[in-house]
């Protein structure tokens, strides 16, 4: 009788067990695209994409201008209809508009900063706390940002006499005081200097790391994806090419023939 108790609790703990796997595999998906497609006219900006995002993972997005990278984003966040599946946390998320998407929890920056320029670094990153994720502004989490974001000095100064470094940090503090659960980020580094460009790399390192925010990047620097990122998705006229970790992206012969060149791979 004891060998069969046994017996019956080692099937039990491995059915057991095997669903806690599985049932944790998908809370890890955070994002999801599924068969998305996405046409201006006749042409097709998007073409049959799937890719996922895990909990915590900074998932880069690279390709030539012209890709379909930008429209991707604009998908997700509800700018445009499109054809297939997007999930957030297991929620179909297609239809919904831009603003019930950032209150559910993704936030985005985009290439050009966009700042109101009347308004103080202080009151920019209030708006986001009051129209973020849990509603309601909370002058204590913005004071939280700004310090996050470093831009304690800058505090009281109106956004349209920051230099680009500082704009950029404001759009990601504003971005940051919504308390996304994602973090979009469209060419982050565009624009910047080397010193910036470190500079906004360990901003990004330590929002995913300290703050658990799941990031999403696109970015043309490709020394700034093989750092940053744990996954990277590959794509060209819209079409997925290459999803892999960056160091097997870069070495993927498609991937050197539409994009990075024989150049970079010799270099």
């Amino acid at each position: 009788m004891g060998c069969v108790l046994q017996v019956i609790w080692h099937i039990y703990s491995i059915r057991y067990n095997s669903a806690s796997r599985l049932q944790y595999h998908w809370d890890d998906v955070m994002l999801k695209a599924i068969h998305v497609t996405k046409k201006f006219g006749e042409l097709k900006a998007v073409n049959d994409l799937s890719f996922e995002v895990q909990k915590g993972q900074v998932f880069g997005i690279a390709g030539p201008n012209g890709a379909g990278k930008s429209t991707v984003y604009n998908l997700i966040t509800g700018f445009y209809p499109y054809e297939g599946t997007i999930e957030f946390m297991g929620r179909n998320i297609a239809g919904l508009p831009p603003y019930r998407i950032a209150k559910a929890g993704i936030a985005r920056t985009f290439q050009i900063p966009q700042v109101f320029p009347s308004l103080t670094v202080q009151k920019s990153i209030s708006v986001g706390s009051r129209f973020g994720a849990r509603g309601g502004l909370n002058a204590a989490h913005v004071d939280e940002v700004i310090r996050f974001v470093e831009l304690e000095e800058d505090r009281l100064q109106s956004t349209g006499l920051l230099n680009l470094l500082a704009k950029k940090k404001l759009m990601i503090g504003a971005a940051l005081a919504t308390k996304p659960k994602i973090l979009m980020l469209d060419e982050p580094m565009g624009g910047c200097n080397a010193n910036e460009i470190r500079h906004l790399m360990d901003l990004i390192k330590r929002i995913n790391q300290e703050l658990g925010v799941t990031i999403i990047i696109i970015e043309h620097f490709m020394k700034v994806l093989t750092e940053l990122t744990e996954k990277l998705l590959i794509i060209e006229s819209g079409t997925e090419i290459c999803c892999d970790t960056p160091e097997k992206a870069v070495g993927n012969p498609r991937v050197i023939e539409s994009y990075l060149g024989d150049s970079y791979a010799k270099g």
